[in-house]
């Protein structure tokens, strides 16, 4: 579950990123009184598809933790 937790963190260390820059372009076309520009549905796409894996990996913690299989490395 460990290597579950750092590829889910791998994908939302970038999406806060994404996000605040979102809202900074947001913010800017709003005050403009213009759409957001193309950039911002870009940054959206890739936000999108980021939350993808990184809840496949947050539901897989949660089975781990929930049914506990044994798993044995060595």
């Amino acid at each position: 579950s460990i290597l579950l937790y750092v590829v889910t963190g791998l994908f939302w260390l970038p999406v806060v990123w994404m996000q605040m820059r979102m809202r900074d372009l947001a913010a800017q076309a709003a005050s403009a009184g213009i759409p957001p520009p193309e950039r911002y549905k870009q940054l959206f796409r890739l936000w999108f598809a980021f939350g993808f894996p990184a809840f496949a990996c947050v539901a897989a913690i949660y089975w781990l933790m929930i049914t506990r299989p044994a798993i044995e490395l060595f």
